[in-house]
């Protein structure tokens, strides 16, 4: 089970990224903020906000131990942040004054990484606070980076689509072409694998990309084998772009967060889907584990973050619930509609449901008056929920139905004035609109727009409205 147990709606833009210590919570936003908050009740400290980056922040950590917190920005610095009260205590300029995109600590936490849009790859040394070493991935720019859990080497993934990986000396040991549309995210297990036949321990890595995949790779690091990676599998689930993926303290399972607005949690060891979970109403673009409770954050382009408890010994067993993602609601059994109550937390309806014999297309039937006179619930408090689950059930429905051609990338709902971009792809106007006016890049393929120049798709609109009038019918 997976459940709803806060949200976090203090940013004014899109979240970029969340990241747990023992003791906190940060957030970091495109409204130039790092928020940190007290895992103790999630209330704001009250430094919070961090306002010092002069543009968007789009990444930030905790160390290890969670003594210091690191932020960068499009202002091309990354910086270091005191949890306990606040204070800032560097700034680290990227060579070439290029944005900083994604920043890590490495697990001793001697050196963070700092990687931007130029494609350079920093380490600069906590103690001393200068730069140690340098380097450039060959292609695009640095979008994800994950260290090892011994420190021995760390990979990095671009917007080109590759994945590399480096020893602490800044040498490129090994290169992959990992995702064809480019890299959003990667991460480490922190439990090695096993091979019992030759004695050997793999380091376990899950990458994803705009080629809407999430795939799983072994890394052996070895110095008498030198560097391998090996494809492992691919996890599907999602229908857009995949922005965020992270394995759980304890390597069971992963989670990730796409543009389809929906995050999963997937069993590891099988790849089976044991969660969906589409609360966010835009983009999913991070998510984290908090290290020593079963505690999930997700952040989305809507504003806000959710806090998630986790039940992980009831999902890893698996919930048949995940049909849902598998079979039409419509075409539900009774059995189905059951899991489904129990997995919203209305367990105590199930026989009320069976004894009616609601399957999925009695469910999607269901009105506030039949809950109240056909199924004789009495409280108005459990109607409402009910019914609110059911609608956005009914929600869900629909836009699975949708051709995805007709909705928005951005927004990822059918759009009413589309309009064709310069980079080829069409939009929700007003959408598209917003989009620009606080960046000048594709929101499909992240490279600069040419013009700002919006086209009118009336071909589209056509289509769009011939498809209204067929489901009125």
């Amino acid at each position: 089970m997976a459940t709803l147990i806060h949200t976090l709606a203090d940013h004014s833009d899109d979240v970029n990224c969340c990241a747990f210590s023992a003791s906190y919570l940060a957030t970091c936003s495109l409204d130039k903020t790092i928020r940190v908050y007290s895992l103790s009740g999630l209330a704001e400290l009250p430094y919070s906000p961090l306002a010092a980056h002069a543009y968007a922040v789009h990444c930030c950590c905790f160390s290890p131990s969670g003594r210091l917190l690191a932020s960068c920005s499009t202002d091309g610095t990354a910086a270091l942040w005191d949890p306990c009260d606040g204070r800032r205590l560097a700034v680290l300029p990227q060579p070439g004054a290029s944005a900083v995109r994604v920043c890590r600590f490495s697990p001793d936490a001697s050196f963070l990484l700092a990687g931007a849009a130029d494609g350079s790859v920093v380490l600069w040394d906590v103690r001393s606070l200068k730069l140690y070493r340098s380097g450039k991935v060959k292609d695009g720019s640095l979008m994800a980076c994950a260290f090892s859990p011994n420190g021995s080497f760390f990979v990095t993934g671009s917007s080109s689509g590759d994945l590399t990986i480096w020893d602490d000396k800044m040498r490129c040991l090994y290169n992959e072409k990992a995702h064809d549309l480019g890299v959003t995210c990667c991460d480490i297990s922190s439990h090695p694998v096993s091979d019992s036949e030759n004695g050997l321990k793999y380091f376990q890595m899950a990458s994803c990309g705009q080629d809407n995949q999430i795939k799983l790779w072994l890394i052996l690091f070895a110095d008498f084998l030198g560097v391998q990676l090996k494809y492992k599998c691919t996890l599907n689930g999602h229908s857009a772009p995949v922005l965020a993926c992270a394995f759980s303290c304890d390597g069971q399972i992963i989670v990730s967060g796409s543009v389809d607005k929906c995050v999963i949690i997937y069993e590891t060891s099988t790849g089976n889907i044991l969660h969906t979970l589409s609360q966010h109403t835009r983009y999913v673009t991070t998510c984290a584990f908090a290290p020593h409770s079963p505690l999930l954050a997700t952040g989305s382009m809507d504003k806000t973050v959710h806090i998630w408890q986790l039940d992980l010994k009831q999902s890893c067993a698996g919930d048949t619930v995940e049909n849902e993602s598998k079979v039409a609601v419509e075409d539900w059994s009774e059995d189905d509609v059951s899991a489904w109550l129990c997995a919203q937390d209305l367990a105590d309806f199930v026989g009320l449901f069976k004894m009616n014999n609601i399957d999925g297309k009695e469910l999607l039937k269901l009105t506030k008056e039949s809950l109240a006179n056909e199924l004789k619930i009495e409280s108005l408090g459990l109607r409402s929920k009910v019914l609110q689950k059911i609608e956005e059930l009914r929600m869900t429905t629909i836009s699975v139905s949708v051709p995805d051609e007709f909705l928005c990338p951005i927004t990822r709902e059918l759009m009413k004035d589309p309009v064709v971009a310069t980079d080829g792809y069409s939009y929700e106007r007003e959408a598209m609109e917003n989009w620009i006016s606080n960046r000048r890049s594709s929101p499909m393929t992240n490279l600069p727009l040419h013009s700002l120049m919006l086209t009118p798709n009336r071909t589209l609109k056509m289509a769009i409205s011939h498809w209204l009038e067929t489901q009125q019918k």
